[in-house]
C-alpha cells in the first residue's frame, strides 16, 4: 500500500503496522535505541509512534495535559512514583497525569497520542 502524506509531509493515512516495522529497525540501529515519527499533528491532538529496541527508556518526563499509549507490538512498562502498568501488544491506557518513564521490555512499537492545551 502506497502512503499518501499531506503537504507537511506526514502521511494522510498510516499503515501503522508497516511503519512501526520501519521505526524498530531505524530503533535498533541508533545508539539511543529509540526512534519516532508524528503520524497526526494539529491544534488539539498529535499521534506519535514510537519505536524501541528491547531494554530501551524514555527516562522519567511530565505528563501531557490528556494522553494514551497504545502498544502495536512488544511488551512495555510505564512506571510513575506509584505504580507501574505492564502493557503488551494490543493493550491501550490512559497515560497518568503524573511524571512517569516507558521501558521496553521486548522490541516493541507505541502509539501515544497527546492531547494539546
Amino acid at each position: 500500500m502506497t502512503v499518501r502524506e499531506t503537504m507537511s509531509g506526514r502521511p494522510e493515512v498510516a499503515d501503522v503496522g508497516v511503519l512501526a516495522a520501519e521505526l524498530l529497525q531505524q530503533a535498533r540501529e541508533h545508539h539511543s535505541r529509540r526512534a519516532a515519527r508524528t503520524l497526526v499533528a494539529g491544534n488539539s491532538q498529535r499521534a506519535t509512534l514510537i519505536a524501541l529496541a528491547e531494554g530501551a527508556e524514555l527516562a522519567e518526563h511530565d505528563s501531557p495535559p490528556a494522553a494514551t499509549l497504545h502498544v502495536i507490538t512488544g511488551s512495555v512498562r510505564l512506571s510513575t512514583h506509584n505504580h507501574d502498568r505492564l502493557l503488551d501488544g494490543g493493550q491501550l491506557t490512559a497515560i497518568p497525569p503524573e511524571r512517569h518513564s516507558l521501558t521496553a521490555f521486548l522490541d516493541s512499537a507505541v502509539l501515544l497520542t497527546v492531547a494539546l492545551h
